[in-house]
This record gives C-alpha cells, structure tokens and sequence, in this order.
C-alpha cells in the first residue's frame, strides 16, 4: 500500500497548527487536532499516562487519559512510546489499530513515533506554561489567583472595551486574627478557603477573586452581580468542624468601585477600591464604602488637612476651648472638659471635619500631647494666679494604645508645669478588640498608679462596654449622648436603658457623667436618678480660655 505523502503533510501542519491551542495536557481538544492524522495512519485509539517517577511506571501507579478514540480499537497490538520529563516524570504513550486491521508497516510505525514525540513536546510545553502561570499568577497557598492576574484580567478588559460592564472590590476578612487564634492556622486556613469558595460559586464566567495577600482579597464581577457580592460578604457562616457542625462566622470590611467605562488602567482601579477599603474600615454600623468621585474629594481634602497639620502646629494654630461640667445639686463649675478647636487662616476649622482625619493616622497623638500641655500650662497660670481651679479632662485617641511608655509621657509633661495631679484627668475612648483591651488596662492602671484620674469616654457607643467598666479600674464613666437623647422622646426602652447604666455605675463605685444634655426634661430624669453631673449645651457650649476664666471666677471663694 503506497503512502500519501501530500495528506500526511496537510495532516500534520494542521495536527500542529492545532496543537498550538490547547490549554492543557489532557485537553479534549487535542483529540481534535489529531483526528485526520489518526484517520491517515490507521489509528484506533491514542493514550497517555502520567507518572511521577519511573518506579510509579514500574508498578503502574499514575494518571492517564484517552486523547483519541474512534471505532473498536485492538487492545493487544499497540505502539507504546515514553519520555522522561523533569524531574523524573514520565509519559508514556500508547497508539492502537483497529481491531481486525493489518499491522503497521515500518513507515507508519516511524510516523506514529514522531506523532507521540510532538504530544509530548506539546504536553511538557503545556505543564510548563501551566507551572509558570501558577507561580506568576496563583497564590502558592490558596488555588486561587493572586493580584497580578486581576491586574491583567483588567486590562483585557480594558482593552477590549467591556470594564464598564464591572465592578471591583478590596475586602479583608474582619477579625481573622481571632479565627486563627480560635481554630489554629491550618484548620483557619480552611475556613478561609470555603468563604472564598463560596464567593466563587456565587459569580459567573469571567468574574474572579483573588487574593491580594494574608486575609486580603479582590474582587472583580459584573455589575449585574453586586448586590449578591455584597450580601455575602456582610457575612457567612462557614463549617470549621464537618463532625459536630460547627460554624464560625465570616464578614469582611469592603471598599467597593462600580468601574467606569472610561477607565484607563488597572492601577485605577486598584487605587479606587483602596480608596474606598480604607475609609471602610472606620465604618462600624456599615462596614463598606462605594468609591465615587465625592469621596474622592473627601479623601484629598483630608491629605491637604494633613499636610497643614505640621506648620499649623508649630505655629500654635490649635486652641483649647473647655466645656464646663456643671453639678447639679446647685448647678455649680465642677470640672472641665478640653476641646481642640483650629483657627486656620482667620477661619475655624470645624473639628468634625479635622478630628476624624487626624484620628486615621499618627497625627492625633501628637495634637493629644499638644493639647495635655496646653491645658497643663493654662492650670499653671490659673494656680499662679491664685483661682480655684476644678479638675479638666484631656482626651487620648485609641492610637496611643500600642506606646508602652504612654503613663510616663503624660507624666513628664503635666510636671514639667508642676500641675498636681489631681487636677487631670485623662478621657479614654472604650476599645474594641482584645488586644487594645490589653493595651487599656495597662494604661488606666498606670495612670492611677500615677495618681490621674481616668474616665472611659463615649460609654455606649462600642461592643464590650460592660465587660470594659468590669475589669478596669476607671474612676469616670461618662455616658454618650446616644443614651440620653431618647428621653426627650419618652422612648421607653431607651430611658430603661440609662436608668440602669447610672444605677450600675454608682453601685461600682463609679463618678457617673452624662455628656449632650440639652433639654430641662433630660436634667429633671437625671436628678431623678441621682446622677448629678451633666455637661452639654443646655450649660455651656465649649468655651475659649477667656471666658472659661469667668466660671472660674464664679467659683473663688
């Protein structure tokens, strides 16, 4: 039988030419790309079989595949052919006749051979490109893509003219620390890969999550699909123990970005989503933030605040204003609380709009310390001029928490103005983690030990609140304003609520405070409940030194 030399020729460039397609070393395609080639030399059937190392060949332990089948094939005449990869793997392939067929000649044994040999420079082409995107574009500890491909994915996107038809998201898993802690790192591990499995399930074709590094992620699904994206990740419980059932719950801090179609590049839209991630993770009710071109402005006014912040220091821009703290046994001065307020350009700058800025970063605890010596030097002047003077509060932002030698900074500024203790008090916002729980306790109790007094501001606003009054040894608790506002209302519940606070409060032990107080009906409630210290507008707004030096004065004997 004579060979057709033209046919083979055509049916190996397209056998190549289709090679060069397939994604993957067990592709169904590759069954296509040799089906004329096959149809020419007479073949039946075309396997493969993967082994890890040739003693794995020896006992016949590995994977295999059936690239091609076509008609019965002859399972006791086959051309069997292997190759060593490396590494020690090895592939051996199996070509059979039909059944009933004459046996190859030498010639088309020799086509057979180099058509095994092309499969296998293919297939190791393949597992190579396979290895190199997995360690270019997956994350070496999860099966998932990793930052660079969302990158990429995003300027294919872009490119091809459908971003708008997107929106990407930065989340972190909240609090995935105390997961590790709770469950151990492998089995967290776990939990972390069946909340982001789950997600995956969740989105379509083209949609993707990957992961960014730690407990940090990416997201990037259709428009169509975000509302789902953001139901699920307010929170999901997620199996730990497939024996008992039990579940641990899983949320995550979002900054999301419904991609414009204008967009140029990825780094944009990673800006963005970082963007909005960032300012999401002051968020306590909500915790996601949509970037749109007004938080945008938000966020670069904040950085020009920033920038402002160290000449307006140096030249002494921010002033203490105190809020007196009146009793209300005889409505007398019995404290103070120091407020900072900015005088930037002739114009004040309103501290909701400062304050928060600050509290995102370092800065805060410097303006602290620039306010704990104000103050300290304006009760100098006050006992050198021979007033009495009633103790004033200084607040201390959380971000002080991590300075192990935070009592000893306080300490050298308030003698440095030789101001008796007594006359400070320090305000400490009520924390929400148990490692600033830490923290707290071994400032409050430095500080006491220090002889300053210590109060726990805005009681009411966070999460472990009860647990905070219990296991420090505060000798303040002043009430939010949260609490106080429903009983202008006759909120029952609310004013319950209050009723409690103030009874536990004085049953500890605790001087009891309630900032915000506004309305006689609120005072009247308070004195009905024995709490007989009140600070709020109804009193006095915040007053400057000058005309703080008047209630003093009111007070002199």
């Amino acid at each position: 039988m004579s060979f057709d030399y033209k046919e083979y020729s055509e049916a190996m460039d397209e056998f190549l030419i289709q090679m060069g397609k397939v994604q993957g070393p067990t592709d169904p395609e590759i069954g296509k790309a040799m089906s004329r080639l096959c149809r020419l030399l007479r073949i039946s059937k075309v396997e493969v079989y993967f082994y890890e190392t040739a003693r794995d060949q020896m006992i016949n332990r590995g994977d295999n595949a059936c690239f091609y089948s076509e008609g019965v094939a002859d399972e006791n005449r086959c051309v069997s052919h292997s190759e060593t990869a490396g590494k020690g793997s090895v592939a051996t392939y199996r070509v059979y006749p039909f059944a009933g067929g004459t046996d190859w000649n030498e010639l088309e044994q020799d086509k057979i051979l180099l058509m095994s040999k092309v499969l296998f420079v293919y297939n190791g082409r393949r597992q190579v490109l396979d290895l190199v995107e997995k360690l270019i574009y997956k994350d070496p500890d999860m099966d998932i893509y990793n930052l660079t491909y969302f990158k990429e994915v995003c300027e294919t996107y872009i490119r091809n003219g459908n971003i708008g038809n997107y929106g990407a998201g930065y989340f972190n898993l909240r609090r995935f620390a105390n997961v590790n802690r709770q469950l151990g790192r492998d089995n967290a591990t776990e939990v972390m890969a069946a909340f982001i499995s789950g997600l995956q399930n969740l989105l379509a074709e083209g949609n993707h999550v990957c992961r960014i590094g730690g407990d940090n992620f990416a997201v990037l699904f259709g428009k169509d699909k975000f509302e789902i994206v953001q139901e699920y990740l307010k929170g999901q419980g997620v199996v730990y123990d497939e024996k008992t059932g039990g579940k641990v719950f899983i949320s995550a801090t979002v900054g999301y970005y419904l991609i414009s179609e204008d967009v140029k590049a990825a780094t944009e839209i990673m800006d963005n989503i970082s963007v909005a991630f960032n300012q999401a993770k002051n968020v306590i009710n909500e915790p996601y933030i949509i970037y749109t071109e007004e938080l945008d402005e938000r966020i670069k006014e904040a950085k020009s605040l920033e920038e402002l912040f160290p000449e307006a220091l140096a030249n002494e821009e921010f002033v203490a204003y105190y809020q007196p703290k009146v009793a209300l046994k005889d409505y007398t001065l019995a404290g103070a609380e120091a407020l900072c307020r900015w005088f930037h350009d002739g114009e004040m700058v309103m501290p909701g709009k400062f304050i928060p800025v600050f509290e995102r970063t370092k800065l805060v605890t410097m303006l602290d310390f620039y306010m704990l010596e104000r103050v300290c030097k304006d009760i100098r002047m006050w006992l050198d001029e021979g007033k009495k003077v009633v103790k004033v509060s200084v607040n201390f932002s959380r971000r002080h928490l991590g300075d192990m030698n935070l009592v000893d900074h306080i300490v050298e500024v308030v003698d440095r103005y030789q101001v008796p203790h007594e006359y400070i008090e320090i305000e400490l916002t009520e924390s929400t983690t148990d490692g600033d729980f830490q923290d707290l306790c071994r400032i409050v109790t430095g500080l006491q030990r220090a002889g300053f007094k210590t109060s726990v501001d805005d009681f009411g606003m966070g999460y472990s609140s009860l647990n905070l009054i219990k296991e420090l040894p505060w000798n303040v608790l002043k009430i939010d304003r949260s609490l106080l506002e429903p009983i202008a209302s006759g909120e029952q519940n609310g004013s319950i609520m209050l009723t409690h606070v103030i009874s536990m409060a004085q049953e500890m032990g605790l001087e009891c405070i309630v900032e915000g107080v506004e309305t006689t009906e609120q005072i009247k409630f308070l004195k009905q409940h024995n709490c007989y210290l009140a600070q709020g507008f109804f009193f006095d707004k915040p007053l400057p030194k000058g005309e703080f030096e008047k209630r003093l004065n009111d007070i002199q004997n």
